[in-house]
C-alpha cells in the first residue's frame, strides 16, 4: 500500500504492518474525540514514526496513487478531526 504523509512524500508499506498501525490509529481517534491534545500529539508522532520505520520511502519524483493519506507531524487536533472517518485515519 502507498501512504502519503502530507508535506513529506510517499511511503510503501506492506499490508502485514496494518494491525500495528490500526492500534495506533484507534488510540489517536479516541484522543481526538476526547480532546486529549497531549495524547493526540504523542500518538500522532508514534503513528508517523511507525510508518517511517516500517515503510520504504518512494523517490520524491514518484507519482504513485496514494491509498492512504496521513496528516503531517505538525497537524493540529482540529485539523486531524476534520480528516477522520468513522474508522479513524486508517480504514479497517
Amino acid at each position: 500500500m502507498i501512504v502519503r504523509i502530507m508535506g513529506e512524500g510517499q511511503v510503501k508499506l506492506d499490508d502485514s504492518h496494518f494491525p500495528e498501525l490500526n492500534k495506533l490509529d484507534d488510540e489517536l481517534l479516541a484522543e481526538v474525540e476526547s480532546g486529549d491534545d497531549d495524547g493526540f500529539r504523542r500518538t500522532l508522532t508514534a503513528l508517523l514514526d511507525a510508518v517511517h520505520r516500517l515503510g520504504t520511502p518512494l523517490p520524491d519524483d514518484a507519482l504513485e496513487p496514494s491509498e492512504l493519506i496521513l496528516p503531517s507531524s505538525d497537524a493540529t487536533l482540529e485539523e486531524v478531526r476534520n480528516l477522520l472517518g468513522d474508522d479513524g485515519l486508517i480504514p479497517g
